[in-house]
């Protein structure tokens, strides 16, 4: 069994700690993948550590706030993801102890299985996107579970089991004199600061859109004050970015279903949907320079996988004169 979260000394009043935005810059893509550095008032903590193949765009970031890889003895993840985990190895070799949702601790002992599933996918592009994941020792990795309280660099943050995206997936609550702030890894989707879409990324195989409806309202029971999405950055107005991310949740689900009840083959969905995609996207203004990350390199295909996956599943659960599953996500 994986041990207890470890405790650590907490800072007992409130505060607003400075919580910094560091962009691993992944792939030359500005403003793709966030890793999170909270000043606490014992040192510093992360929140994400990017994939494998950022490390060196992380150790810039981190120098441009004044630190060094090995000043950070705290990195959460959200999921172990290759874009949010994968460089929690090489964190762990810099002397970082690594808290991750108990359902991905043994994945970061031993990565070798999700090594294998991310090769089938990416073949010899593997090493370029995501680089090393390197196993982590057990002693300088914590299994976390929903509720649990980390006293980790003089703060206390809260861990909030938010499964839809994967099954292994934490958000991150950091209470704060102005009030509650959430790290959300990929449960709030992904924020373009520059424009209204926002981009969801359904991946097989744990995709459970029910699921990821429930732990959206879950976030808003906690009325956040701000939230800080993976992609990418600081979002000031959760309540209406949730509104429309529940809204952009059904409507990629339902589109991919009425392709579905169409009898189309999965190559002609996947080119509909990623012309529908890419149609909503420019005219809500979405910068060029993030077009390829956040829909066409790779999104809109994973999409199309993770949603037909999802819909086949529940369809076979259905009784057996229900030939369509109704469209209530919830």
């Amino acid at each position: 069994m994986p041990p207890d979260s470890v405790g650590f000394r907490a800072y007992d009043g409130l505060m607003t700690p400075k919580i910094h935005t560091v962009d691993v810059n992944y792939l030359g893509t500005p403003e793709a993948i966030a890793s999170y550095v909270i000043e606490g008032p014992e040192g510093p903590v992360m929140i994400e550590t990017g994939p494998g193949s950022s490390t060196e765009g992380l150790t810039a970031g981190l120098a441009e706030i004044g630190l060094k890889p090995s000043d950070v003895k705290h990195t959460l993840v959200t999921h172990i993801h290759f874009d949010h985990a994968g460089a929690s190895g090489w964190m762990a070799r810099q002397g970082a102890h690594v808290y991750v949702h108990e359902n991905g601790y043994p994945h970061l002992i031993d990565p070798s299985r999700l090594l294998e599933s991310a090769k089938r996918i990416y073949k010899d592009k593997m090493g370029y996107m995501w680089g090393e994941l390197l196993p982590i020792p057990a002693e300088q990795l914590t299994a976390v579970r929903d509720g649990d309280v980390l006293n980790l660099g003089g703060l206390k943050i809260t861990a909030l089991g938010t499964p839809g995206h994967a099954g292994h997936h934490h958000c991150y609550k950091l209470q704060t004199d102005q009030g509650p702030v959430c790290f959300t890894g990929d449960c709030a989707g992904t924020y373009i600061a520059e424009s209204s879409f926002i981009s969801v990324p359904l991946p097989p195989p744990e995709l459970d859109l029910g699921l990821w409806m429930q732990s959206i309202e879950r976030l808003e029971a906690e009325k956040f004050v701000a939230l800080y999405p993976t992609h990418f950055g600081r979002v000031d107005d959760p309540a209406e970015y949730f509104a429309r991310l529940k809204q952009r949740l059904s409507e990629d689900a339902e589109y991919v279903r009425d392709l579905m009840d169409e009898g189309l083959e999965t190559e002609d969905i996947r080119r509909r949907y990623t012309e529908w995609l890419v149609g909503m996207a420019e005219e809500a203004k979405v910068p060029e320079s993030k077009m390829g990350f956040y829909i066409t390199d790779a999104m809109a295909n994973m999409n199309v996988t993770g949603i037909m996956r999802y819909w086949t599943k529940l369809a076979e659960k259905a009784p057996p004169h229900v030939t369509r599953v109704p469209g209530s996500l919830t």
